[in-house]
């Protein structure tokens, strides 16, 4: 019986947060620099906890004016400093609830920048690495970032987007292009559903390649969020597809 992980980035400022957290199985917890701060990163936790489900780090840039999905060229020092303060302030408030720290996803443009620039992704890997080595790196399926990220040493989870288009080198459509988001419902439900049963997943292209789906990103900010994520659930849930997290 196949199995998949459906997980949602929180503690960005939304009002879907706790809502949708009855609808997944991961949740994506903003660390307070591209968005976020302490409270909200409390409330998330606590309502993971409430629902049982895994909590992840969802780091990014100091960027909050840009929501964090602008490159910033920080040094590498920089970069770890940033990565080292948001991992321990969330895992301290994870550790006061009692809740475990499981996983890592970087946000935006940091998670792009690594999925294609290995030197990055090591940086980010190793930085992980340091500070626990039990934490799984999520990041986008395929991509140069996995593939550092076990070479570290680090375990991975196979990340794919029910709402974003894809492009032939399994890198996804860049949102600045008007092709971006799979804007209709019934074609994401079907792209999901292929995913997960047939481990391919179209191209803008027009053809076919290989994907592998540990666990898929449903977005918490459209104004639909809540019944998209529904739907997606209701469908796997209609061809037997077991949902949680994998670690």
């Amino acid at each position: 019986m196949k199995r998949v992980d459906l997980n949602v980035d929180l503690a960005e400022g939304y009002a879907n947060d706790e809502k949708l957290l009855q609808l997944v199985s991961s949740a994506n917890v903003a660390c307070g620099l591209h968005a976020g701060n302490y409270n909200e990163m409390r409330k998330a936790i606590l309502w993971a906890k409430e629902n049982n489900v895994t909590v992840g780090a969802h780091p990014g840039y100091p960027d909050r004016e840009n929501f964090g999905r602008l490159n910033m060229n920080l040094s590498d020092e920089e970069l770890q400093a940033c990565l080292r303060y948001q991992l321990g302030a969330i895992k301290a408030l994870c550790e006061a609830e009692g809740v475990a720290l499981s996983y890592v996803k970087p946000h935006g443009a940091l998670y792009n920048q690594a999925a294609k620039n290995p030197p990055l992704a090591r940086l980010i890997s190793q930085t992980i690495k340091n500070f626990d080595p039990d934490l799984a790196l999520m990041g986008l399926s395929g991509s140069a970032m996995l593939s550092v990220a076990q070479e570290v040493g680090l375990k991975t989870i196979s990340e794919v987007f029910a709402d974003r288009h894809y492009q032939a080198d399994g890198s996804l459509v860049p949102r600045n292009c008007n092709n971006a988001l799979v804007e209709n419902d019934q074609e994401a439900v079907a792209q999901v559903l292929q995913m997960v049963i047939e481990g391919t997943v179209p191209t803008v292209e027009g053809f076919n390649i290989p994907i592998q789906a540990d666990s898929i990103c449903l977005h918490g900010d459209g104004n639909h969020a809540i019944e998209f994520a529904k739907k997606i659930r209701a469908a796997l849930q209609a061809e037997q597809i077991i949902i949680s997290a994998k670690y």
